[in-house]
């Protein structure tokens, strides 16, 4: 009886880049921003192109349209992945242990600064620094795993 068999590997990207701004928080900070940022940046241009596919013609307008997207999402977000990893290790060198509490307290202070200067209501922030929390919570747990 015939047989087959399928061997393979599958490893992550691995994108380092060094920075060096002569403080390791500024060096985290920018290297999330740059490599969060990218990744926003990538994800609103591929949307962009389904759209323009999907109607079926290309013009000026829209590549400029695409442009400020992706600029718009690469400093929104990667302005966020700063701040929360800024945090983490703030909590990291605070508290003087790395574990999964630094990334809570550092995913909910980012969710408070982010929701705060978006101008939300006090509710709202508190939400969103407990959705913050939990988000990176979880991922450090996820991280764990893997």
């Amino acid at each position: 009886m015939p047989r087959s068999r399928f061997a393979g590997s599958l490893s992550s990207p691995s994108v380092d880049v060094a920075i060096d701004m002569g403080n390791p928080l500024l060096n985290l900070t920018v290297d999330g921003f740059l490599k969060i940022g990218a990744v926003a940046a990538t994800r609103a241009a591929a949307e962009d192109v389904y759209h323009i596919v999907k109607k079926g013609s290309i013009s000026k307008h829209n590549c400029e349209h695409t442009l400020k997207k992706m600029c718009k999402e690469g400093a929104y977000w990667g302005t966020v992945a700063g701040v929360y990893v800024g945090m983490e290790y703030g909590m990291e060198r605070i508290r003087g242990t790395r574990d999964w509490k630094n990334a809570m307290i550092g995913g909910a202070l980012t969710g408070l600064l982010v929701s705060a200067a978006s101008n939300n209501n006090k509710d709202k922030v508190v939400i969103d620094a407990i959705t913050g929390g939990a988000i990176a919570t979880a991922a450090e747990f996820i991280g764990y795993i893997t």
